[in-house]
């Protein structure tokens, strides 16, 4: 059975007045989650929190069923389909029903008009991992020495790339780079990007806000990423604080065994 064991930072950066950035760390449910709030009024910490909350909840009234699901041995080099279909549905639910909830308090507080969150999930069930991704905060894994960006952000920036309208150079420079195109709660309903994956025990991933993977390149985190969790999310968090520290910052490291 493989087993998973997270450990999160998070930092009020250099620039800002407060910490929008939230995580979870829930080793039983197998889940790890990282949101960075927007708006105005402490609205984004309220976005963050809440969007926390509400997809713990929703997974924790499904973990029973999918606990007893990844019981089952899987066939070789094969994800439990049961599994990996429950995971997905689950995950996109909890992500769906915190954008609900956060765009009905903002319409029920008119000071909190506009909040919002990114959200990038991470769920550990036996061998299967699910991934649900909102907005440019990002999910990494290293297996072995190999390091792959698992989410896509969804931001302006991100989409021209992808559609070949500039170069990744010229998006260092986009005065667009952090103007996202989705967010949980701006709207009622939001579109949640799913992955599917074979946990392997010794996969690590990292889970991080764009104030941290703003400053950091494929090998840096690797590199980081070698050493004991407790020191590699200090060490990201004083990297992002050295390079400038302009936006709040968070790292969570989850470890399968």
């Amino acid at each position: 059975m493989v087993r998973s064991v997270g450990q999160g930072l998070s930092d009020i950066g250099r620039r800002r007045k407060n910490n929008q950035d939230a995580f979870l760390v829930d080793d039983i449910l197998g889940l790890y989650i990282v949101a960075d709030g927007m708006g105005g009024h402490k609205a984004g910490e309220v976005a963050s929190t809440q969007a926390i909350t509400t997809i713990r909840n929703m997974i924790k009234s499904g973990w029973s069923d999918l606990a007893g699901l990844s019981q089952r041995p899987p066939a070789p080099g094969r994800i439990p389909d049961a599994v990996g279909r429950r995971g997905l549905r689950l995950m996109e639910s909890a992500v769906q029903a915190a954008t609900y909830m956060i765009c009905a308090m903002a319409d029920y507080d008119p000071s909190r008009e506009g909040m919002g969150t990114t959200v990038s999930a991470l769920l550990v069930r036996g061998p299967t991992a699910v991934v649900a991704q909102v907005g440019d905060s990002r999910v990494y894994r290293v297996r072995g020495t190999e390091v792959q960006q698992l989410t896509e952000d969804h931001t302006v920036v991100a989409y021209q790339i992808k559609n070949g309208h500039i170069t990744p150079e010229q998006a260092r420079f986009s005065p667009y780079k952090n103007m996202i195109t989705r967010a949980v709660g701006s709207n009622d309903y939001v579109q949640v990007d799913t992955l599917l994956l074979q946990a392997e025990p010794g996969d690590r991933f990292l889970l991080c806000s764009d104030g941290l993977h703003g400053y950091l390149g494929l090998d840096e985190v690797l590199a980081v990423m070698q050493q004991e969790p407790g020191s590699a999310v200090q060490e990201f968090v004083q990297l992002a604080n050295q390079r400038g520290g302009r936006d709040n910052i968070t790292a969570l490291i989850v470890d399968l065994d």
